[in-house]
């Protein structure tokens, strides 16, 4: 089987200094930020994604407006989140403006659902850490209705029950390209199986053999509904990618 690489970019934005130590500010950051994005659409990367935090290291709090940006100055580079953090937002919402960008991006818009590596979110937004679990699993169910793009009826304990609501805009052409971002937790890569979404692995940094589990573990769950499998790679390191790939070469490999 012939295995596709992809090669993209992603990054949180982090405040970075200037040639005389001082930091920078958030805005530069930010314009710093489409600057890089639409040169690598001019050299051929398929992909940038950006993360969502909500502390001042990093400059994106709002990831799908900075895409926006990136979008009205490139052609080709597909756009998405590096996470979207699903537990402290509203599904209907993220759906909304990742269609919004998927419609003014020409269809290049894609979202990376996870419950973030930071939890500065929970108390900003009002949300207990003691529903962590609790609230991730809730969202990411009413997301995947949205996904099917017809009337949603839902109900749940986090919020208000849905009946016969429509969600607008809707994707033009297809469906929105919707990842689940792992970084170590079996669950979470069951959680992506049962509900036929592709897996994002981020692999931040140590060994990326400690990664081939939950490769075989995602395989074995698709392999059970008989699905095509499709993972990503997330690595800081091209050598982390290749020995990461030779872990598993049956799969869809794409790395930023």
């Amino acid at each position: 089987m012939t295995m596709k690489i992809e090669l993209g970019l992603d990054t949180f934005g982090d405040v970075t200094a200037d040639a005389s130590g001082r930091l920078l500010p958030h805005a530069q950051v930010i314009r710093n930020v489409i600057e890089e994005a639409t040169f690598a659409d001019e050299l051929g990367v398929d992909f940038i994604g950006l993360g969502e935090h909500h502390r001042g290291d990093f400059a994106i709090s709002s990831p799908e407006i900075v895409l926006a940006a990136i979008a009205g100055r490139t052609k080709r580079i597909r756009l998405g989140s590096a996470v979207t953090v699903l537990s402290s937002d509203d599904p209907i919402r993220v759906f909304q403006r990742f269609s919004t960008l998927d419609a003014a991006s020409h269809g290049r818009a894609e979202v990376i659902l996870g419950r973030g590596s930071f939890t500065e979110s929970f108390p900003l937004f009002g949300y207990e850490l003691n529903q962590y679990e609790a609230l991730f699993e809730e969202k990411l169910d009413l997301f995947a209705a949205l996904l099917k793009q017809e009337p949603v009826t839902w109900e749940g304990s986090t919020r208000p029950p849905l009946i016969d609501q429509d969600v607008f805009p809707p994707i033009e052409n297809g469906r929105l390209k919707t990842w689940i971002g792992v970084g170590g937790s079996p669950d979470s890569v069951v959680r992506a199986a049962r509900y036929g979404l592709p897996l994002m692995l981020a692999i931040i940094g140590g060994d990326p053999n400690r990664f081939a589990p939950y490769v075989d573990l995602y395989h074995r769950a698709f392999d059970q509904m008989g699905q095509p499998v499709q993972i990503w790679i997330m690595t800081e390191t091209l050598t982390l990618l290749l020995i990461t790939l030779m872990l598993r070469q049956k799969y869809t490999a794409i790395c930023w």
